[in-house]
């Protein structure tokens, strides 16, 4: 799952929001890594609702401009569930193979190098 999608829909599991909601939460969610634009997020709700990840819940005209409304679903929620585990079980991977990489400091060897003898 590409990280804008994972960010939608994690968004989306906050409750029902809109385009410029949904831009403004990924922003939030990714500490400002990810902006996401218009013609993206559209591009991914649209692929989400014809996954059945996510369905429209209402549109409201707020300022003259029409807001949709998305909803994660069940299956979107068995989704992002899936992925989350995913990631958590390859981030446990890489955390034990650096930590095995990198012993902790007391078990280290220290070698200081005199005059060219170790």
């Amino acid at each position: 799952m590409r990280e804008p999608t994972l960010l939608v829909l994690t968004s989306l599991a906050g409750g029902r929001k809109h385009g410029y909601g949904l831009i403004g939460d990924a922003a939030d969610l990714s500490d400002g890594r990810v902006r996401l634009k218009v013609g993206t997020l559209y591009a991914v709700l649209d692929r989400l609702l014809d996954q059945g990840l996510v369905a429209a819940a209402g549109e409201e005209v707020v300022d003259g401009r029409l807001r949709r409304y998305f909803d994660l679903t069940d299956t979107g929620a068995d989704a992002l569930d899936a992925e989350v585990r995913r990631i958590e079980a390859n981030a446990a991977a890489a955390r034990a193979r650096l930590t095995a990489w990198r012993p902790a400091p007391a078990t280290r060897s220290i070698h200081i190098r005199l005059g060219g003898v170790s």
